[in-house]
């Protein structure tokens, strides 16, 4: 038997989905949650520990909002070589890093990768990590450079954090404490949280072109484009959400990608852009008025 000590606000992804709307958990509660979710974990790194469960379903809440580590049924010590083999079992697909999904090969890095998910459940207040989607299609996904897009209201630095966590390189992802040190100086200059996309997009349709109006972010356009290879560059050089190129040409395109597209896929970012346009009126929250805005 175990006993622990009593967590008045239960399991993190309850209170989340129980509390959405809560003025209480501005992002920046929410950043101060994750940093104690990453302190607990950088001490299990520390120790040699891997937990191989880590999902906002595991983590429980006090009644400060205090956050701790829990439910280590998966957990096990990593040898000599930081690394834990498991020879079978079932293994929570949506938080699990791509080599341990191929490999069944679990590190300190692959929590990383599940700590990334996690960082997506809190901002998201506890959605479902890739929906409705299943296993499969999920891993897929994932293994095109597929990454869940930014949730409603994301941070850019949150979600940079996010990105990085779920680098296809276990070796280049962050280190526990290195994240721990990102959120405490996120913490200590709160403005740094602000999204800094300040405009929302409102979609015209015509009834003999896709709708667009669900895809807002980069990872979901060329999710659709069927171009998820693509992903990473894009992400690489720092562009996320589609208001960053909605006035690109293929000159734009090629000083991003240079040689590393092929002619065909030219051909589909080119005429996606133009569906985009045809489309999307960018309406800027700062310069115009409710119901003003213009064709891009």
């Amino acid at each position: 038997m175990i006993v622990t000590e009593y967590m008045e606000n239960g399991s993190l992804d309850t209170y989340l989905r129980a509390n959405e709307g809560n003025k209480l958990l501005d992002t920046l509660q929410l950043t101060r949650m994750l940093r104690g979710i990453a302190s607990g974990m950088r001490y299990l790194s520390d120790m040699k520990y891997v937990h191989r469960d880590l999902a906002a379903r595991n983590i429980l809440v006090n009644k400060d909002l205090i956050c701790k580590v829990a439910d280590f049924g998966l957990s096990r010590e990593i040898d000599e070589g930081d690394s834990y083999t498991t020879k079978g079992g079932k293994i929570p697909i949506r938080w699990t890093a791509i080599e341990a999904i191929d490999y069944r090969k679990f590190t300190s890095a692959s929590d990383v990768w599940s700590f990334g998910v996690l960082c997506w459940e809190v901002v998201s207040f506890g959605e479902r990590p890739f929906w409705n989607w299943s296993n499969q299609d999920v891993i897929k996904s994932i293994k095109n450079s597929y990454r869940l897009p930014p949730p409603m209201g994301c941070s850019d630095v949150l979600y940079k954090l996010m990105i990085a966590c779920w680098n296809e390189e276990y070796l280049e992802r962050p280190k526990f404490v290195e994240i721990v040190q990102q959120l405490a100086q996120f913490i200590q200059v709160p403005s740094r949280l602000i999204p800094l996309a300040k405009q929302r997009f409102v979609f015209v349709n015509h009834p003999d072109q896709p709708n667009f109006a669900q895809v807002t972010s980069i990872i979901e356009w060329l999710h659709s484009l069927q171009l998820d290879r693509l992903i990473r560059i894009f992400l690489n050089t720092g562009y996320t959400n589609l208001s960053q190129i909605c006035h690109f040409n293929q000159s734009d395109f090629n000083d991003i990608l240079g040689n590393n597209i092929t002619l065909d896929e030219q051909t589909r970012l080119l005429d996606g852009l133009k569906r985009i346009r045809s489309q999307l009126v960018l309406i800027s929250s700062k310069s115009l008025l409710p119901g003003e805005g213009y064709l891009v």
